[in-house]
């Protein structure tokens, strides 16, 4: 029974699942997504409420084309995001939330200069959540090609989240990519990590309470290990394996022992850490610069930077967060 079960799904799967053809029209798109959306457990009453409204955003796609993680240096992208300037918008918000924040920390164990650092990397520290309607944006990027699995089953939870009252479709306004809040949590995220730290029966991640406690949740969840290393710059010698070389946040590949990293690391110390532990070796700039060093930048990285890398699958990113999280380290 449970067999065909299956098979029965699969077949409407199949025939209803709304992949885009080059000759389906964004309104032919929506058609065949609301059936689609109703075999997956939306209400007819929130599908009434929303898909009409929907609207293809030709900006999102620009968007998608040309993230800065895909063309900025690694230089450049660290410089714009972790800065100084930041760090002090950074400590008013933190004043101004002391000990929340540092309750929010002992809580979940996470370090609140990461918070304060990928809420400042993420929105600026809430000064910009982005104006794009959210739930076009899920739809524009469903209706393309290139990722439309993963964003159809994006916009599929949010409007179940919309069912359920956890969200209201009227306040969802954030990024191009359909990110919402705070940290820019995506719906998955909101189903999966989202809490109502403040006991008022609503998650408003604009709010600061719900929205630190649900970035530290998600991050505790992950494996986020307290007090622990993020990343540390190295020299290369150039006789280095290039297998050893992660070039793709997609994956680190060919992990290994700190130690035996050790004769191929011009500035190998003890600052390292003490040789037992797994680490990769990432050069950000192979697949980004042209003409770039194959060996430099390059830096050791260890289990809470792959942390990072669940949140955004992008090596500039994950350097960007840990350097400012060490900025905010010395100045707190």
């Amino acid at each position: 029974m449970k067999k065909i079960k299956f098979i029965l799904f699969f077949i409407l799967y199949i025939l209803l699942f709304p992949k885009t053809s080059y000759s389906e029209t964004f309104d032919e798109w929506k058609a065949s997504f609301a059936k689609y959306a109703f075999l997956q457990g939306v209400s007819q009453k929130t599908l009434s409420l929303v898909i009409n409204d929907l609207k293809f955003l030709p900006k999102v796609i620009e968007y998608d084309r040309y993230q800065p993680e895909f063309y900025e240096d690694t230089s450049t992208y660290i410089g714009k995001r972790a800065n100084y300037k930041k760090v002090n918008i950074g400590l008013k918000t933190f004043n101004k939330n002391i000990k929340f924040i540092n309750e929010v920390e002992k809580k979940f164990e996470v370090e609140k200069e990461l918070l304060l650092s990928l809420m400042g990397i993420e929105t600026n520290f809430g000064r910009y959540l982005g104006k794009m309607d959210i739930l076009s944006s899920l739809a524009t990027l469903s209706f393309d090609q290139r990722r439309s699995e993963f964003f159809t089953k994006e916009l599929i939870i949010a409007l179940k989240l919309i069912d359920e009252k956890k969200i209201k479709a009227n306040e969802l306004y954030g990024s191009w990519a359909g990110a919402f809040g705070n940290f820019q949590f995506m719906p998955s995220t909101i189903l999966n990590n989202a809490i109502d730290y403040n006991n008022d029966n609503l998650i408003d991640l604009k709010s600061t309470e719900d929205s630190f406690a649900s970035a530290a949740n998600y991050l505790n969840k992950m494996g986020w290990n307290f007090k622990g290393k993020c990343f540390e710059e190295i020299i290369l010698n150039e006789n280095i394996p290039t297998k050893y070389l992660n070039f793709s946040a997609k994956k680190i590949k060919n992990k290994k022992k700190l130690s035996f990293f050790k004769k191929y690391i011009k500035n190998y110390t003890n600052e390292l850490g003490n040789g037992n532990e797994i680490v990769g070796i990432i050069t950000p700039d192979k697949e980004i610069v042209e003409n770039s060093n194959l060996f430099s930048p390059a830096y050791v990285i260890y289990d809470n930077y792959e942390i990072i890398l669940k949140w955004n699958r992008s090596l500039r990113f994950g350097l960007a967060v840990c350097t400012l999280k060490d900025k905010f380290v010395d100045e707190m």
